[in-house]
């Protein structure tokens, strides 16, 4: 570059640090001479206006989480934080005073409407204000980020000095779904922005909280800002949005079926994963008991169940001892064994020697469970029937150690799945000892996890190759409509034969055969192979199996020749006899339908007893009543309408949306009066859909369906209205 070019540029440099400094003095003799400023036209005079620079962070959005078919799980919605202005020099639009002057009075007021703050605590940062001349403040807990419901009936009250900040909440519209896999996030007071504390929430935070900005302006005393004084330092990101392979609808009935389990069965915990065969993606993950996300107070298990509890599922192992003797071709195919009790010792070499029932050999006799004894059965019976027996005859006398052992490992077991974005243990493997050995072959002594155990069985459904469940699908920038990460099937291996896979599948149809272990868990219509299980529970206290209380448990897949779904169904309860299938068959017609999968056609519903069926949403906003009526008419869900009127001005499900048997749909017509409805049976997802249409707030407690609500049915209604419903 030239000296003349180097001259010209510094010239042009001092030229705009000329304007700048004119800019400024002007600015500065204006407000003097008009006590203005020159952007804004405020007076500086003013006592509204403060002196002091607010320089402050703007949070980033954070990313919503959505269902495979764009159902929101999780997104933010306006949230509302109670300030008292405490300036003497307040007065509302009445000249009347605005600010708080009896801190008790005020706190006792507040009281009536949050019930849940301290009342003392209330008052004594207000007195501690007021003491350091502070011209507003935050009052502590329970009443930050309030609903709008909330916000509004104090508001009413017209409360002098207490006013409103508003900012943002996590909310979760149907919860509680999945909720120990999505988890939850909130207000973390020391980062000061809504964060993951469990869950999905969590582990994808660096994803959704995207990156905060920063600002500066100046601030009138009642919080508000001075115009024309905002200076941006830092755009705020907003998070990325993700997107899962759960299936809310499916979710919701998971849901409602692992209630109904724990309910009637008196039940310690409860679980349900619903699982795509071909392609690893998990539809629905459901253990109980859960917690609701928007007001997780009650957390009962922060575990994971699905892959942080360590498990001894019984007799659901079974089928892997199976295809490990049909894979290294030593399966005894049409041979017969002496069922009932298994005694045995061991020889110089450590094989394991059978020897006559009664004979004293310093080893635990191993039984059929409930002292069955089914005398001479073959080896597919045994299966059927779920013989121990069968399983000690096989690592016994057919199996090899080393044998039962690599294919332990092939499949998965007692290693990560590593599931992205959630935690795990890896569980024990325990075959040391010869009793251990043959009793892991049918699932005690060793550990595992839920995921490992639907990892293998996707091996034995899917022609031998092994799929990596994941419940992930892809994280979007929502701006851009960029894929951040994707997620596509994978095939972690293939640990058996498609042959062999095929040949298990044949033995566990036998499982579903009148008598044997599965025939509670038939559906009429539906071509289902499983292997059910009941599995002793080790106590970590008394270190010692709990006498009473049981793990059963049934994995299944459907269609048995073809399989496209595998459901894993079950619960620990002392009630391990004579529970009832029908939660599991409710979640298995529920999945094969909301995947269109064949077979299904005859299954009988849960309730009304007439056929499970899906349909598409028609558009019905603008259109007549009469027209909404016969468009739904051959659609056998429940018609809600909302209001008096005559046309359909919204409507959910929305068009397009799938629907499927007694769902409810609810109609918002153009009438001005809207009356309360007999909510009773309604779930979350209902009352959110009410609430949507109308804009009428309810609150609720517990979680289930609606057993109870504070306003009649029929009672005329309105956004003013305080309607309060108990789920059980």
């Amino acid at each position: 570059m030239s000296v003349k070019q180097t001259n010209q540029k510094i010239r042009a440099f001092l030229v705009v640090m000329l304007l700048v400094s004119t800019v400024m003095i002007a600015n500065i003799i204006y407000t003097m001479a008009t006590h203005r400023h020159i952007w804004s036209q405020q007076d500086v005079l003013n006592s509204q206006i403060r002196s002091s620079i607010v320089n402050t962070t703007v949070e980033a959005g954070r990313g919503k989480i959505y269902d495979r078919n764009g159902n929101i799980i999780a997104q933010e919605i306006a949230a509302y934080t109670v300030v008292a202005y405490l300036d003497d020099s307040l007065v509302d639009e009445n000249g009347d005073p605005d600010y708080v002057s009896n801190p008790s009075k005020t706190a006792k007021a507040l009281k009536k409407l949050l019930p849940d703050i301290d009342e003392k605590q209330v008052s004594s940062i207000l007195k501690k204000a007021i003491q350091n001349e502070l011209n507003q403040t935050e009052l502590g807990t329970g009443t930050k980020r309030l609903d709008k419901e909330v916000m509004e009936k104090i508001r009413k009250a017209n409360i002098p000095g207490i006013g409103f900040v508003e900012a943002t909440k996590r909310e979760y519209p149907s919860s509680p779904i999945a909720s120990s896999l999505v988890g939850f996030a909130a207000f973390d007071e020391d980062e000061q922005k809504i964060a993951g504390k469990m869950g999905l929430e969590q582990t994808l935070d660096e994803y959704l909280s995207g990156e905060d900005g920063k600002i500066q302006y100046q601030q009138m005393v009642d919080g508000s800002l001075l115009p024309g004084t905002l200076n941006v330092y830092k755009e705020a990101i907003d998070g990325d949005d993700v997107i899962l392979t759960i299936d809310s609808n499916l979710q919701s009935i998971v849901e409602a079926q692992l209630q109904e389990t724990i309910k009637a069965n008196n039940a310690t915990k409860a679980w349900a994963i619903v699982v795509e065969v071909e392609t690893g993606k998990i539809l629905a993950w459901g253990n109980y008991p859960t917690f609701d996300q928007n007001n997780p107070k009650e957390i009962s298990n922060y575990m994971n169940d699905m892959t942080e509890m360590n498990l001894e599922p019984g007799s659901v192992m079974k089928p892997f001892v199976y295809a490990t003797a049909i894979d290294t071709g030593v399966y005894p195919a049409g041979k017969s064994y002496t069922a009932g009790s298994f005694t045995f010792t061991q020889d110089g070499a450590g094989k394991i020697i059978r020897v006559a029932n009664g004979t004293d050999t310093g080893y635990p006799v191993i039984n059929d469970a409930l002292g069955e004894n089914f005398g001479v059965i073959t080896f597919e019976q045994g299966l059927a029937f779920s013989s121990n027996i069968a399983i000690c005859e096989l690592l016994a006398n057919y199996v090899n150690y080393d044998q039962f052992s690599n294919y332990l490992d092939k499949f998965g077991f007692y290693q990560y799945v590593d599931i992205p974005f959630v935690p795990e243990t890896t569980g024990v493997k325990n075959i040391t000892s010869a009793s251990d050995y043959l009793s892991t072959g049918f699932g005690q002594a060793s550990a595992l996890t839920i995921l490992q155990l639907v990892q293998a069985y996707s091996a034995i459904f899917n022609d031998g190759k092994m799929m990596k469940p994941y419940v992930v699908e892809e994280i979007m920038n929502p701006h851009t409509n960029q894929i951040v990460e994707k997620f596509e099937p994978e095939v972690v291996s293939e640990p058996i034969s498609a042959e062999t896979a095929a040949k298990v599948r044949e033995l566990m149809a036998g499982v579903m055969a009148d008598g044997a272990t599965g025939d509670r868990f038939k559906i009429d219509g539906v071509d289902i192979i499983a292997k059910t299980g009941t599995g002793e529970i080790f106590n970590e206290e008394t270190h010692k199996y709990d006498e009473n209380n049981y793990t059963s448990s049934v994995m299944a897949a459907a269609p048995g020749n073809d399989p496209k779904i595998m459901v894993y169904w079950g619960m620990q309860s002392t009630n391990y006899l004579g529970y009832s299938a029908e939660p599991f068959k409710t979640i298995m017609q529920a999945a094969l339908i909301a995947n269109a999968v064949n077979g299904t056609a005859q299954a009988s519903a849960p309730q009304e007893g007439d056929t499970w069926a899906t349909y598409t949403m028609p558009a019905l906003i603008n259109h007549s009543i009469e027209y909404a009526n016969e468009k739904m008419k051959d659609k056998n869900v429940k018609l809600v309408m909302i209001g008096d009127g005559n046309t359909v001005i919204d409507q959910f499900a929305k068009e397009g949306q799938t629907v499927y048997s007694y769902d409810r749909v609810f109609l918002l017509t153009n009438g001005n009066t809207i009356t309360m409805p007999d909510m009773t049976g309604w779930t979350r997802k209902d009352i959110t859909a009410f609430w949507q249409l109308t804009g009428i707030g309810i609150q609720t407690s517990g979680y289930g369906k609606v057993v109870a609500q504070n306003i009649p049915a029929g009672t005329q209604i309105d956004t003013n209205s305080d309607v309060q419903v108990t789920l059980e």
